[in-house]
């Protein structure tokens, strides 16, 4: 992984442009240009992406068609985040990719791992989905978890830590 301070220049921009799109109304069409320098690639006309949205380093995600992702989503990118075609994110979701070490000498030091939300997969409001985690398609999380371990397709999870409580 490149060291964090040569990807300064990557997180300065984002934050400019973060700041531009979260402070200034937009036409939904200029909110998806702005997000589209965010990510680095463009965002699907049929995605839809409600403000504020957040993320730490941007050009790390990438969003497929049709996505739904609501207001107050938080971003911890620098792993790598990927939303597959049709996926919803409930609104102050915050999807987590990074990690710092337990042992004191090297707290500063990163843990990263990359999230990845599959196809038709519901993420409900205010859930946290920790490094490394995969929720399977048409995967539902309900509202309020915590995602530490993968989600199997078709399942659905709750709680904290979240557990699968039922199929679908």
């Amino acid at each position: 992984m490149q060291q964090l301070r040569d990807l300064q220049p990557v997180i300065d921009q984002n934050q400019r442009l973060l700041q531009h799109l979260n402070t200034m109304p937009h036409k939904p069409c200029e909110s998806r240009q702005l997000i589209s320098e965010i990510i680095g690639q463009p965002v699907s006309a049929d995605t839809e992406i409600r403000l504020p949205f957040y993320s730490d380093f941007g050009h790390h995600i990438q969003i497929g068609t049709g996505v739904f992702i609501n207001a107050n989503v938080t971003m911890v990118d620098l792993g790598g985040i990927t939303i597959e075609d049709s996926a919803l994110i409930g609104p102050g979701t915050s999807l987590i990719t990074v990690n710092h070490q337990i042992d004191p000498k090297h707290r500063r030091e990163l843990n990263i791992s990359p999230i990845h939300v599959k196809r038709n997969a519901w993420v409900g409001a205010n859930v946290t989905v920790l490094p490394g985690v995969t929720i399977g398609e048409n995967a539902v999380v309900g509202a309020g978890a915590v995602v530490t371990r993968d989600v199997p397709a078709h399942a659905v999870v709750v709680g904290v830590p979240a557990k699968v409580v039922d199929h679908i």
